[in-house]
This record gives C-alpha cells, sequence and structure tokens, in this order.
C-alpha cells in the first residue's frame, strides 16, 4: 500500500507529460500583472487643470482681442496679398473650418471645467454644512453648560444674601439684648467687666 502522504505529493507535484501540458491557474495569494492598455493613458487631475487654465483664458479679454486680430489679419492678407501667396479665397472656408474646431474643442473644455469647479462647490458645501452640524452642536452643549451654571448658582449663597441674613441675625440678637437685658456680645461683656471690677472694689 502507497501511504497517503506519498498520493497527496503526488496530486500536488504531477510529474511526465501531463504536468508540461496543464496551463496553470493563476494564484490567488497574488495580484494579477497589469494588462496592457491600447489606449494612451494621462492624469486626469492633470488635464482638468489645464482645461480649467484654457476655459480661464477663453473667458477673457485677451482672449478675445487677439482672437479678432488674428481674424482680422487673416482675411487682410486672403483679401490684400498678391494670389500665390493666398492660402484662403474669398469665403474663407479655412477660416471657418479653424473657429468650428475651436469651438468644438472649447465647449468641452469649458463643460470640464464647470463640471470641476461643480464638484469642488458640492465638497466645500458638505464641509461648511459639516461645520454648522459641528458649530450648533457646540452651541447647545454651551447653553445647556450655562443653564446648569445658573441652575447651580441659584442655590448658591451670594455676598448680599449673606449680608442680608447677617444683618437679620444682628437685628435679632440686638432685640433679645434690649428685651432680655443681657449682654450678648463678647465687646460689650469685655467693656462692662472693668466697670464691674471698680463696682466691686
Amino acid at each position: 500500500m502507497v501511504p497517503e502522504r506519498d498520493t497527496a505529493t503526488r496530486e500536488r507535484n504531477p510529474v511526465g507529460a501531463t504536468a508540461a501540458t496543464r496551463p496553470r491557474a493563476p494564484r490567488l495569494d497574488q495580484p494579477r500583472p497589469p494588462r496592457r492598455r491600447i489606449l494612451p493613458e494621462w492624469d486626469p487631475e492633470a488635464f482638468g487643470r489645464l482645461s480649467e487654465r484654457i476655459a480661464r483664458f477663453l473667458g477673457t479679454g485677451r482672449f478675445i482681442v487677439w482672437m479678432t486680430i488674428v481674424i482680422i489679419l487673416w482675411v487682410l492678407w486672403n483679401i490684400a496679398a498678391p494670389a500665390g501667396l493666398r492660402f484662403d479665397q474669398y469665403p474663407f472656408i479655412f477660416l471657418t473650418l479653424m473657429l468650428s474646431l475651436q469651438a468644438s474643442y472649447a465647449a468641452p473644455l469649458i463643460l470640464l471645467a464647470q463640471n470641476r469647479q461643480d464638484d469642488r462647490d458640492r465638497v466645500n458645501l458638505e464641509q461648511d454644512r459639516k461645520q454648522n452640524e459641528r458649530s450648533i452642536a457646540d452651541t447647545e452643549y454651551l447653553t445647556r453648560e450655562v443653564a446648569a451654571l445658573r441652575t447651580g448658582l441659584g442655590e448658591v449663597a451670594t455676598r448680599d444674601w449673606i449680608r442680608s441674613e447677617l444683618q437679620d441675625v444682628m437685628k435679632e440678637l440686638e432685640e433679645r439684648r434690649r428685651h432680655d437685658g443681657h449682654v450678648l456680645f463678647p465687646a460689650e461683656r469685655a467693656e462692662r467687666s472693668p466697670g464691674r471690677d471698680a463696682d466691686d472694689r
């Protein structure tokens, strides 16, 4: 009999002609190698920044001035230049084609820049909303703390309350002294004790 360990080893590591023809299955503990792409790759962030720059330039007066100068020079050259040097005759078909090409590229670039701005605005609004929620929570917490402090201070003896209570006690003691004729204060007792000693003498 063949031990079980030997059969398991043979099943894992086949030898002979079958081992050479069996295709190797991809291992699950290793990442797959990156596939080759037919289309060129680009950095979307860099492309977005470039589109924003172009969109900003297209929305300036400088672009309109330069475009107007180019079109005027184009038309003047193709009208006043010698016939052999003209590259676009009177209907200016090539100029129309160039302007259409510029418009066809400018519109998607402007839309891409607007989409990126919308994404930034959405992120900023979300951050502002979270900041407002935190501010509201902090304000509510501070309001509760102030209310608790006011409640606690309502039970604490203030200086005016202690002064009024002492004045009431002093009045009560003064009335008792007058009514009973007893000396209740140590200062008065000290003042009267020398007189009594003199009377005793």
